[in-house]
C-alpha cells in the first residue's frame, strides 16, 4: 500500500502543475497549439487524469478502515481528521487553492458513519455518492457557458497582468479562490470523494490491495476502463452543451476504472518481488510531506523565480518540470530515509493528534 501510496503523490504533479501558473485557467492552449499539445492532452486523459487522484483517494478510505481495525474506535480518527483539516484550510488560504486535504478530511468524516456496514451496503451507499456527484458536476458543468480562452489572446495578457502585478494579488486571488474551493466542496466534490473512499473500503476487505482482481473481475475492468476512456476521448472537442458537460463525469468513471486497474498490476508486481519500488514505498510513507513540498517548490517556480512560463509555457513544458521535480522528490527521499522514518509533517500530525487525546482525557 505504500507503494501505491507513492506513487498517486507523484502522479498528481503531472496534473497539479498546470494549476500553479494561473489556478483557475488551469492549462490555457494557444489558438493552435502545437503537435506534443494534442499527444500529451491524449495520455493524459488515458493514463493521468483524475486517475492519480482516485487512486489516492481508494487508499485514503482503505487506510481509513485498517485505522479503525487497529482501534476499534472512531474517536481517535476524528482527531487525526480535525488536524488534517487545519493543514488544510493553512495549505488552501496560504499557499495554494487546489488543497485536496481539507476535502479528504470532510469526506473521511462522513465515511466514518459506514466502516459497519456490510459489503453490499458499503456498495449501495457508494454508488449512491457518486451518482450524486456526477449529476452535480454534468449539471453544473451544462450551466457554464463561457467562450473558450486561448494563451495568444489580449484577454488572457489581461489575466495575467492581473494575477502576477504583486506578492499581494497572488494571495487575494489564492484566497477568493480558496472560498470558492471550499463552496463547492458540498456540492461537487465531497460525494465523489466520500464514494470513492467507501469503493476503497470494500476493496480492502475484499483483498483487493494484497491479491488484487479475479480473472473474470480484470476483465470487467478492462473492458470498462477502454470504454469509458474512449468515451472522454470522444467528447474532448466538445466546449460547451451536453458533450462538455459528460466530460467530466464520464472521466471520474474512467479514473476510478484506470486507478482500480493500478491497483491490481501494483498488487501483483510487489506480490512478484518483494523488495521492488523499495523508494516508492519510502515516498508512500512520506506522502504528506512530499505533498506539500510539491506545492511549495511549483510556487517558488511559477510565482516567484519564472513567472514569464505562464506566458510561454506548453503542456510538454509543464511535464518537463514535473519530471524534475518528481526526480528531486525522489533524490530527497532516498537520502531523507537514511536518517529518519517518518517524515516531518507526518510526525507533527501524528504529535497533535496525541496531544488533544491527552488533553481530552
Amino acid at each position: 500500500m505504500d507503494f501505491i501510496r507513492g506513487l498517486a503523490v507523484l502522479g498528481l504533479v503531472f496534473i497539479n502543475c498546470y494549476s500553479f501558473a494561473i489556478f483557475e485557467l488551469n492549462y490555457t492552449s494557444l489558438t493552435t497549439p502545437p503537435l506534443s499539445d494534442k499527444i500529451l492532452q491524449t495520455l493524459s486523459l488515458i493514463f493521468v487524469e483524475g486517475r492519480f487522484r482516485t487512486l489516492f483517494t481508494l487508499l485514503f478510505g482503505a487506510g481509513l478502515y485498517i485505522q479503525f481495525q487497529r482501534q476499534q474506535c472512531i474517536e481517535p480518527l476524528k482527531k487525526r481528521l480535525y488536524w488534517l483539516i487545519v493543514f488544510g484550510l493553512i495549505h488552501g488560504f496560504l499557499l495554494w487553492a487546489g488543497d485536496i486535504l481539507f476535502l479528504y478530511a470532510v469526506s473521511a468524516l462522513l465515511v466514518l458513519r459506514y466502516l459497519n456496514y456490510t459489503d453490499e451496503e458499503l456498495k449501495n451507499k457508494a454508488a449512491f455518492f457518486t451518482f450524486i456527484a456526477l449529476l452535480a458536476t454534468a449539471l453544473f458543468m451544462l450551466g457554464l457557458n463561457e467562450e473558450p480562452l486561448y494563451r495568444d489572446s489580449p484577454e488572457f495578457y489581461q489575466i495575467y497582468n492581473s494575477y502576477y502585478q504583486s506578492i499581494g494579488a497572488h494571495f487575494s486571488q489564492n484566497i477568493t479562490m480558496s472560498i470558492y474551493m471550499l463552496l463547492t466542496v458540498p456540492i461537487l466534490l465531497l460525494w465523489a470523494s466520500a464514494g470513492f473512499m467507501l469503493i476503497g473500503i470494500v476493496a480492502y476487505k475484499c483483498n483487493v490491495f494484497s491479491n488484487g482482481f479475479s480473472r473474470s473481475g480484470l476483465i470487467k475492468l478492462v473492458v470498462l476502463s477502454v470504454l469509458l476512456t474512449s468515451l472522454r476521448l470522444v467528447l474532448t472537442p466538445y466546449e460547451q452543451g451536453i458533450g462538455y458537460a459528460l466530460q467530466e463525469p464520464v472521466n471520474e468513471l474512467a479514473a476510478l476504472c484506470v486507478a482500480l486497474l493500478y491497483i491490481h498490476l501494483i498488487v501483483k508486481l510487489c506480490n512478484n518481488s518483494a523488495q521492488i519500488g523499495g523508494l516508492i514505498q519510502q515516498v508512500g510513507r512520506l506522502a504528506f510531506t512530499l505533498y506539500i513540498s510539491q506545492t511549495i517548490m511549483q510556487l517558488l517556480l511559477f510565482k516567484v523565480l519564472f513567472p514569464q512560463w505562464a506566458l510561454s509555457f506548453n503542456r510538454i513544458d509543464y511535464w518537463l518540470v514535473a519530471i524534475c521535480l518528481v526526480v528531486v522528490q525522489l533524490m530527497f527521499t532516498a537520502l531523507y530515509c537514511r536518517y529518519f522514518k517518518q517524515g516531518p509533517l507526518e510526525y507533527l500530525w501524528r504529535k497533535l493528534a496525541q496531544i488533544k487525546r491527552e488533553k481530552i482525557a
